[in-house]
């Protein structure tokens, strides 16, 4: 039998993939939870042996999750299960120690085979996503310039970021400033969403 953990903040959507899974013999739902950050203590407290993670979550986002499993629980493997499939989201999530990625429209029974197949050690990547993924590319922005823009899409100012980041406004603009033509955008918005729909930030 594979110990399952569903983590994802939406309680319709968790309910009806622990429903979907359990109706197969060898695999059964042990946990749920609706935040990142309970991750880790629901894996150790019921012996997860793969954990299905979103990526958007309150607390501690997908990507982040997988990497606190790969350091401090690393017989736990992870399978990125998420409606944003996104090429930067995938590299991110692999990077992090994730053992698979596929999009939450992947019908059941193959989404079961990923859990399978997750669990002996493979790796299972959705094939639309990883074509993708090779067409655009790695994320252009250093770990600082997506921080600090991703500060600035929750519309702070230059002080409130260079506050919040412990830098002085003169390298925030920086950042922005290489941001926004890394991205090959006009301004800050536009780099934010450009950062985004590639699963940059």
């Amino acid at each position: 039998m594979i110990r399952l953990l569903l983590a994802d903040d939406q309680a319709l959507v968790r309910g009806a993939v622990a429903a979907l899974l359990d109706l197969e013999a060898d695999l059964q739902v042990v946990a749920q939870v609706g935040r990142g950050d309970e991750v880790v203590g629901a894996v150790r407290e019921h012996a997860v042996d793969v954990a299905l993670l979103d990526v958007e979550m309150p607390g501690l986002d997908g990507v982040a999750a997988a990497a606190a499993l790969r350091e401090q629980v690393p017989g736990c493997r992870s399978l990125i299960v998420t409606t944003f499939g996104r090429p930067g989201y995938l590299r991110r999530a692999l990077d992090a120690g994730a053992s698979g990625f596929v999009v939450k429209d992947t019908p059941a029974e193959l989404l079961a085979d990923a859990v399978r197949r997750v669990h002996s050690g493979l790796r299972v990547v959705d094939p639309d996503l990883a074509v993708a993924s090779l067409t655009v590319g790695a994320s252009p922005l250093t770990d600082r310039e997506a921080h600090v823009l991703a500060l600035a899409a929750d519309g702070g100012t230059v002080a409130g970021i260079a506050a919040e980041a412990h830098l002085s406004e003169g390298t925030v603009r920086n950042y922005l400033s290489s941001s926004i033509g890394k991205t090959g955008a006009r301004t800050r918005a536009e780099a934010v969403r450009i950062a985004r729909e590639n699963g940059w930030l």
